[in-house]
């Protein structure tokens, strides 16, 4: 089961006020999110394997309790199969981008260092020899408050938008996979970090932070960091490491065009691993809604 299908994660989203509630179908979480006014929408995210007819049944039948203008499932699969969903191939809102790099953490570490950039393998060496440490620390308020600061300048140096730091403690704190990386500097300045998910099955690398300091900018700590949870995620026994998605190929002005860059060179393996569907109960609404968004795109 994916991470994002089990309670800690629907009590995260809950508490974060990201939904308005948790139901459970079946072996599913459903997501209960407000789309416009008083309006809601239904979404079963990140499943792994084929959704029956009479579990999408039961689906519509909430959706109809819930008053709900539509029901929406998205897959993840890492293995090309086929995830079998009777209903539209469609999405109002698209939460799981269709494409993600990965690394097989079914290959020796060697192998993963070899299908790296040459340039970013000597960066990892780099800060080892410039004396960068990467430390697991304990999820403390302190150390939260440390990653949040260095989210702070990177969310200023590139202009996206970060959360509040109640939600990465919630984060670190309700999820038990989660750990907290940090990059040190001369043994004591903290100059990079990441959240990270270490499962059985999939490592994630969620949130990562960097400092602004032109001293410290030369020292490839990022680099550093990612193989450092690279071989965390090995020894952990997960079987694949999910950079957590990159634009699509040949999509032009993707919003994930420099993370994507990014990722890239630290592994060529980019798979599509989310298809979407939906289920419509209030078409009228829906076609309305739909309709404003794409004035409101075509505007921009």
């Amino acid at each position: 089961m994916s991470i994002w299908q089990a309670k800690t994660w629907g009590d995260l989203l809950v508490s974060s006020d990201q939904v308005e509630k948790i139901i459970e179908i079946d072996w599913l979480q459903v997501e209960k999110r407000s789309i416009w006014l008083w309006q809601y929408g239904l979404f079963i995210l990140w499943i792994e394997k084929d959704v029956h007819d009479d579990v999408l049944s039961k689906i519509e039948e909430v959706c109809k309790n819930e008053s709900c203008i539509f029901f929406q499932i998205e897959t993840v699969n890492y293995r090309w199969k086929i995830i079998k969903v009777g209903w539209k191939k469609w999405y109002y809102k698209k939460f799981i981008t269709p494409y993600t790099a990965i690394i097989d953490l079914e290959k020796s570490e060697e192998e993963i260092l070899a299908n790296m950039k040459p340039k970013w393998r000597y960066n990892i060496k780099l800060a080892a020899k410039k004396w960068v440490e990467v430390k697991s620390v304990e999820k403390t308020q302190e150390n939260i408050k440390v990653f949040y600061s260095l989210m702070f300048q990177t969310t200023s140096r590139d202009k996206f938008n970060g959360n509040k730091i109640e939600y990465y403690i919630d984060f670190l704190n309700k999820l038990d996979n989660s750990q907290l990386l940090v990059a040190y500097a001369e043994c004591q300045t903290p100059i990079a970090a990441g959240i990270f998910i270490f499962a059985a099955e999939v490592s994630i690398y969620y949130y990562w932070a960097s400092t602004s300091d032109k001293k410290y900018r030369n020292l490839m700590a990022p680099y550093l960091l990612q193989w450092e949870a690279i071989q965390v995620a090995k020894k952990s026994g997960s079987q694949i490491y999910d950079f957590l998605w990159v634009a699509s190929p040949g999509e032009k002005n993707s919003p994930l065009s420099w993370v994507t860059d990014f990722k890239k060179k630290l592994t060529k393996d980019v798979r599509e691993v989310s298809t979407s569907y939906i289920w419509i109960n209030k078409r009228f609404i829906y076609t309305m809604l739909d309709l404003l968004r794409k004035i409101k795109n075509f505007i921009k």
